[in-house]
């Protein structure tokens, strides 16, 4: 199908062109630019274009693909960066230099890398949709290919291949590679979904132990400019026991994108010895690129990591920030004339943000494994008001909040999470599992920390008005057993060999803290003062 642009408005390009079906890829003009169908009318059609329309004329040519946005799936996407289209950046920048031009394209399936294709089933064999039929190693991982239809397999061999080579086929004709590709804005298929009922080990106390997450569970990080909402998602990145770690710089800085990705490729994994880089994927939109890219690399990113769900991986998907994406949302809505809602954002901003949450989850694959995709995403709410639309859309999804707090992050506390704001709803479920393998003391210990935070917050209003001489010594003995959770617990240097704390090591820090604070409450209630007792055995 081919038509002709006939009306250009910013990145809104209307054009004549019938047949078209809405989210249906289209290229615009002489430098194939890539656009998507957002809207259909009676004689036209309105594109949103993925790339920067300086120069688009009108009169130029406009092609229908018949197919909506795809991702390529398959070996080669780890230690991979890629834009919001999944267009490989590095190959970019070998060709095309630093900066992006119109109307480029690269794919996975341009490489002329080839892999070891090990097959699991024989020519004659009947295979159902989803059953495995064999397997391709990449690194110290497994990519399952699946029979991606139902019939019979005519031949299927072993032996070096590239992605888009066959490696057999079906009796109908149909072939078969060890690369497929998907709708990135359709949930991939699972055979049924499961509670979450592990935890998701970040490396970060207050978060571990606090306010715990859990594999296949969702999380969002809110906070106020400079309260290290990127710090603490780098440090998750590096740290989480997890599979597969999928980052996406939606909206973000390029200058932070650049030392987030120098720093990881010098990491190693502590969980693996090997190269951090090896399980990751950057999908990297800075703020400089075209907003309708921001808008969909989300999506683009969480179909990468259903892909390595399906395989019986632990994937974990984070964002940095959801609010780029919800003000690229609100871009392309203005742009669209569509209603606005509140503060101008679409009046559908809440559904899309639950369906592309909803995606992640424990679930058994088509192939009978069980895999889980979870989901941390930083929000950045403007002048920290939490009460503004992609805070509140996201708390009615979202399993944990973990605020970032100004005042703590202007008194250096890292990471800077209130432990009287945050929650987590599966706190109860994983305070039973870290009493069953790690300590049984987990939940006791917990909840006196907790007592201690609040009573300590209560106690310094006393404090300022009748000074510290003037209390008690076993309010003095909570202010100070309550300031030595907050400097040597919940604080943490992310710089440094601090940065990632195991459970362990956590019970082993809290236990000693409270184990203290009961010796020195005994020298209390034997007479002694508080500076006495810390003298003679205290820190």
């Amino acid at each position: 199908m081919n038509g002709t642009v006939i009306g250009i408005a910013g990145p809104t390009v209307t054009v004549d062109l019938k047949g078209l079906r809405l989210y249906e890829i289209v290229l615009i003009g002489k430098a194939g630019l890539t656009g998507e169908v957002v809207r259909l009318e009676r004689e036209r059609a309105v594109v949103q274009v993925y790339e920067d329309t300086r120069g688009l004329a009108l009169g130029e040519s406009v092609r229908g693909t018949s197919r909506p946005l795809m991702a390529q799936l398959g070996p080669g996407l780890l230690s991979g960066m890629f834009d919001g289209l999944q267009r490989p950046l590095e190959k970019l920048l070998e060709r095309d230099g630093p900066f992006i031009r119109g109307g480029s394209s690269a794919s996975l399936l341009n490489s002329p890398r080839e892999w070891r294709f090990s097959p699991l089933k024989a020519a004659g064999d009947r295979v159902t949709a989803g059953e495995l039929i064999g397997q391709v190693e990449e690194g110290a991982f497994r990519h399952l290919v699946t029979a991606q239809q139902d019939g019979v397999l005519a031949d299927l061999a072993a032996g070096s291949c590239n992605i888009c080579q066959a490696v057999g086929s079906y009796s109908d004709g149909t072939p078969i590679t060890v690369c497929q590709e998907w709708p990135v804005r359709r949930p991939r298929p699972c055979r049924r979904r499961l509670a979450p009922s592990e935890p998701l080990v970040t490396g970060q106390r207050v978060v571990d132990f606090l306010y715990p997450l859990a594999r296949g569970g969702t999380a969002i990080i809110p906070g106020g400019f400079g309260t290290g909402k990127t710090i603490l998602e780098q440090s998750v990145a590096k740290f989480s026991d997890v599979d597969m770690v999928v980052y996406v710089g939606c909206g973000e800085r390029g200058n932070e994108m650049a030392e987030l990705l120098e720093e990881f490729a010098g990491l190693d994994d502590p969980w693996t010895a090997r190269r951090l880089m090896e399980r990751t994927i950057v999908v990297a939109n800075t703020s400089n690129m075209p907003v309708a890219a921001r808008e969909a690399s989300i999506y683009t990113a969480v179909t990468m990591a259903e892909y390595f769900r399906d395989m019986g991986y632990h994937v974990l998907l984070l964002a940095d920030s959801i609010s780029r994406w919800a003000e690229a949302l609100r871009e392309i809505s203005s742009s669209l004339e569509e209603m606005p809602g509140e503060e101008g954002y679409p009046t559908y901003l809440a559904s899309r943000m639950a369906g592309f949450m909803e995606r992640a989850g424990v679930v058994e694959t088509m192939n009978g494994s069980i895999g889980s995709l979870s989901m941390i995403l930083s929000v950045s709410p403007p002048g920290g008001d939490f009460t503004e639309p992609v805070t509140q859309a996201c708390l009615r999804t979202a399993g944990a909040f973990l605020m970032l707090d100004t005042s703590l992050a202007h008194r250096r506390h890292f990471p800077a999470v209130n432990w009287f704001q945050s929650y987590s709803l599966f706190e109860h479920g994983m305070e039973q599992h870290f009493s069953r393998t790690v300590a049984a003391g987990w939940a006791v210990a917990r909840q006196r920390c907790r007592t201690m935070l609040q009573r300590e917050e209560a106690l310094r209003e006393v404090a300022e008005i009748v000074g510290l001489e003037g209390m008690q010594e076993q309010d003095r003995l909570i202010l100070h057993s309550a300031e030595r959770i907050r400097l040597e617990f919940l604080c943490q240097n992310a710089y440094s060999e601090d940065a990632f704390c195991a459970p362990e090591r956590i019970m082993a820090m809290i236990d000693a803290i409270l184990a203290d604070h009961d010796r020195l409450e005994g020298r209390l209630a034997a007479g002694e003062t508080l500076e006495a007792a810390l003298g003679t055995g205290g820190n």
